[in-house]
């Protein structure tokens, strides 16, 4: 294939694939992950484990061989569990490391898609455009407008302006830009303005970046604001209750005379003590949340965003890609002699042939109207002035329904200008909302320019009277009034030999209005609803003309009773006065990028927890300033991803209302899940003090608590974590930011539900061993009440709601019927078999006593439901 065509067409899929296989993945050196050798060190060297290896090590040294056999047994299987529990939580977040890696968007087969950055391969054709992260060195063969910053790469604080002899796409370039012969685009640098396209020529170690060392942005590892609360209660605990077993050990040792086995009893309630499931639940919970959220197709970049999303009170969202499907097609066409209205003339066209309207109608609101009704000559130089102030290899959304209408409305014309050579563009900036080209012709010798842009910005070009310049205004007025994005046309001659600095020097003359539409996706008004209902207020915020946003804030589902505010008039605002508007204030039209920042700080300042959507390089500072950042992933510029804490990899709006739904049940199933840990720790640590004050043996032995820990951490890891949201959660207000998992609420519950199960497992041991006189039997009747009612707390935890989750099945349904399960028949086995139940330290108790500890894990499970009851019930009264 000669070098041009395959500079149009790019790679195949199979070449590529191909060179990728030979030249490996376009990625840097990564940390050495961690092996399973390390991973198995790291688990061992947990508190737990050295405490059961130090029991095992006393059961040696008593000569009791089996027991310390057995429980070096059950470490082995805490161990395994532990382990594959990390491995779980590891390969979700390199899950999560593919998704989030640089995207690029290349042409494959002549076809341009996005893939993950680390396939480019050399020789692969990559279009650049404004705000993206340059996947790979690459040699530029387009350059429009195009500076980058290379500022990582060498330290240079201003962009470089990437300058190549002026071609614009299929044409030969006939001038020369005087600047410098720059035609590289390296890896990891950023392109601040303009487009560009480029072929790969060294990808991963061999790149520019790769020589150096350097290495792209990670996924972080910071701790969240509940980590570190977490792993201070967990040093608290900690340190308490090696100070209590420590003393419980002295005083078994002053009081019985017998130092080893006061040892043994002060490491038991150390275990018992410990809190050590909390940083295992919250890592599990927060990494498997990000990756549960990456199946739906949102991209957690910052863990703590998942603690902040059930709090979320406003959201702050761009109509372009998030309300609407980002599909723009050109709707109608307008001047001061004539209008037109594509949907209507394809619809009377389809008609004439026999066609269904509607569908016709439908058609020509998206690409199509294949026989659309001849365009009015008047209009002819609208439509084809606005294309040429297009690109003609569009990336913009709206400049591509241009040419696709060009093309429909203006094909077999002289109108389409194949032949004319690109000289100069005036880009879109701050400060002037339009953009001009600088067109050649081969048989005129001035230069032909073409400007388009916000309408009042191209009347501002056109310096035209007031009046003319209110009847333009109010038919803008009454276009953006159906919702359509409203854009004005102009053109002009030049003949002097040295382009001026701004296109405000042309003599423009207003040519006309082309309106175009983007619908709304047809899932947003049902999640807006939701939103509304679940206390969380959508705010609208857009460049657009107010009519328009007006009318597509309308279609979605937002109030608009109260009048929406400009960009204009919110600079004429002082902080004071911004806040008392933003109460009554729903839409924000014609913002600038630097003022969707002023609002966020605004939002916040007023105590709300503000999610921001944006895809921009100018939305990056309001998303660093917001709580919650959201980017568009499809759409969105690389910059906007780095500064996002979600990445919508869809672009869809109930992706993020989906984020909020997973956030409130991440939280709500962390505080079940410590709700568990604080009632079981109750009973296990009250039943390792309690002996030594009635002057009982040991009730509980390492080797029970490891028992109980093979039902602790599953339960808590694997049974919680997988929980589905509560029915009512998405109808509930919004928790307050500052509340925290380890709230008075969440004490009340686990000191209530555990300490009346400490009661009557006090009772069921003192009630067996008079009734059988064995300690065995005691210990026996009441470890098994222990067990039951711990599963018991499982299913009363799982529902907050009305009823205990008996009935609730899912995949946590699945989880804990296999948990249960399994304990049962461990405990059947301890129970029923002579040589375990003789290492457990049991005896089977009668029928009678079986009966009554089953009487009894039914009371314990009566009394966990009425706890939740009144409590869930006082909860809701405050």
């Amino acid at each position: 294939m000669p070098p041009d065509a395959a500079d149009q067409q790019g790679l195949s899929q199979a070449e590529a694939a191909r060179r990728l296989l030979a030249d490996g993945p376009n990625e840097l050196p990564q940390s050495r992950p961690r092996s399973a050798l390390r991973q198995l060190r790291g688990v061992l060297a947990e508190p737990m484990f050295l405490l059961l290896v130090a029991c095992g090590g006393i059961y040696m040294v008593l000569g009791d061989r089996a027991e310390a056999l057995m429980l070096l047994g059950f470490v082995f299987i805490v161990i395994a569990i532990s382990f594959v529990q990390q491995r779980r939580s590891e390969r979700s977040l390199d899950a999560l490391r593919d998704l989030s890696s640089p995207r690029a968007l290349v042409l494959r087969d002549g076809v341009a898609q996005r893939i993950a950055g680390r396939e480019l391969v050399e020789g692969d054709i990559v279009l650049l455009a404004e705000g993206d992260r340059v996947p790979a060195d690459m040699a530029l063969l387009d350059a429009s407008n195009l500076t980058i910053d290379e500022s990582m790469l060498t330290g240079e604080s201003l962009p470089v302006a990437k300058q190549l002899p002026l071609a614009d796409d299929d044409n030969t370039a006939t001038a020369t830009l005087a600047a410098s012969a720059a035609v590289y685009a390296y890896a990891g640098t950023l392109v601040t303005q303009g487009m560009g396209r480029g072929r790969v020529s060294a990808t991963g170690e061999r790149s520019a970046l790769g020589q150096i060392g350097k290495s792209l942005a990670a996924l972080g590892g910071e701790q969240t604001p509940t980590q570190l609360q977490t792993a201070e209660i967990v040093r608290r605990v900690a340190a308490i209750g090696l100070a209590v077993a420590t003393a419980l050990a002295l005083a078994w040792w002053a009081l019985l005379g017998d130092w080893l086995n006061g040892l043994l009893a002060g490491l038991t309630l150390a275990m018992a003590i410990l809190p050590e499931e909390l940083p295992v639940v919250l890592t599990l919970f927060l990494g498997l949340g990000a990756w549960r959220l990456s199946r739906e197709k949102v991209l957690a970049r910052s863990v703590p965003a998942i603690e902040l999303l059930g709090a979320t009170t406003v959201l702050c969202v761009d109509k372009t890609g998030t309300l609407t499907a980002n599909r723009m097609a050109v709707r109608r066409l307008w001047s001061e002699q004539a209008a037109y209205d594509c949907a209507a003339d394809a619809a009377t066209t389809a008609a004439t042939q026999g066609a269904d309207p509607a569908s016709a109608g439908a058609a020509a609101g998206g690409h199509a109207g294949r026989n659309p009704a001849p365009l009015q000559e008047e209009l002819h130089g609208v439509l084809e002035y606005a294309v040429l102030a297009s690109h003609r290899r569009a990336y913009d959304p709206m400049e591509s329904a241009i040419g696709d209408a060009g093309q429909r409305l203006l094909a077999n014309t002289e109108h389409l200008h194949a032949d004319w050579t690109l000289v100069n563009d005036y880009p879109l900036s701050r400060e002037m909302l339009a953009m001009s080209r600088v067109w050649q012709s081969p048989d005129r010798r001035e230069l032909m320019i073409a400007a388009k842009g916000a309408p009042e910005a191209v009347v501002d070009l056109c310096h035209m009277d007031a009046a003319r310049a209110a009847a333009i205004a109010a038919q803008v007025e009454a276009l953006a009034r159906d919702g359509l994005r409203v854009l004005g046309v102009a053109c002009a001659t030049f003949s002097a030999s040295e382009l001026p600095g701004n296109q405000h020097d042309f003599d423009f003359d207003f040519l006309g209005l082309v309106a175009l539409e983007d619908p709304i996706r047809p899932d947003v008004p049902a999640a807006i609803a939701e939103c509304r209902a679940a206390g969380i207020r959508v705010v609208m915020i857009t460049g657009d003309h107010p009519a328009t946003a007006l009318s597509i804030a309308r279609q979605a589902g937002l109030p608009v009773d109260g009048a929406a505010m400009t960009g204009a008039e919110l600079a004429g605002l002082d902080d004071a006065t911004l806040r008392a508007r933003l109460p009554n204030t729903q839409v924000f039209c014609r913002v600038q990028p630097e003022q969707k920042l002023r609002l966020v700080q605004a939002f916040r300042a007023a105590g709300e927890v503000v999610a921001m959507t944006g895809d921009g390089v100018n939305d990056a500072p309001a998303l660093k300033a917001a709580h919650i950042g959201v980017a568009m992933g499809a759409h969105g510029t690389d910059v906007a991803r780095e500064a996002a804490a979600l990445v919508l990899l869809t672009d869809d709006f109930s992706s993020l209302v989906t984020a909020v739904r997973y956030g409130r049940r991440v939280f709500a199933n962390l505080r079940k899940a410590i709700v568990f840990v604080v009632a079981v720790h109750v009973p296990i640590v009250g039943l390792s003090l309690l002996p030594l004050l009635f002057g009982w043996p040991m009730l509980l032995m390492p080797v029970h608590i490891l028992f109980l820990q093979l039902i602790i951490d599953p339960a808590c890891s694997v049974v919680f974590e997988a929980e589905e949201i509560e029915a009512g959660a998405m109808a509930a207000p919004p928790r307050p930011p500052e509340a925290r998992l380890f709230d008075r609420a969440v004490l009340e519950r686990g000191l209530w539900q555990g300490g009346g199960l400490l009661a009557t497992l006090v009772g069921v041991y003192a009630l067996a061993r008079w009734h059988s006189g064995s300690d065995q039997v005691a210990r026996a009747l009441a470890f098994s009440v222990l067990v039951l009612s711990n599963l018991g707390l499982i299913q009363a935890n799982r529902v907050w709601g009305r009823g205990a989750g008996w009935g609730r099945g899912g995949q946590a349904g699945r989880y804990f019927g296999a948990i249960a399960l399994a304990t049962c028949a461990l405990l059947a086995a301890a129970l029923g078999l002579p040589a375990l139940g003789q290492l457990f330290g049991f005896v089977r108790p009668d029928a009678a006593l079986l009966l009554a500890g089953a009487a009894v894990v039914g009371l314990n499970l009566l009394w966990f439901e009425a706890v939740k009851r009144v409590l869930t019930r006082a909860e809701r009264a405050s």
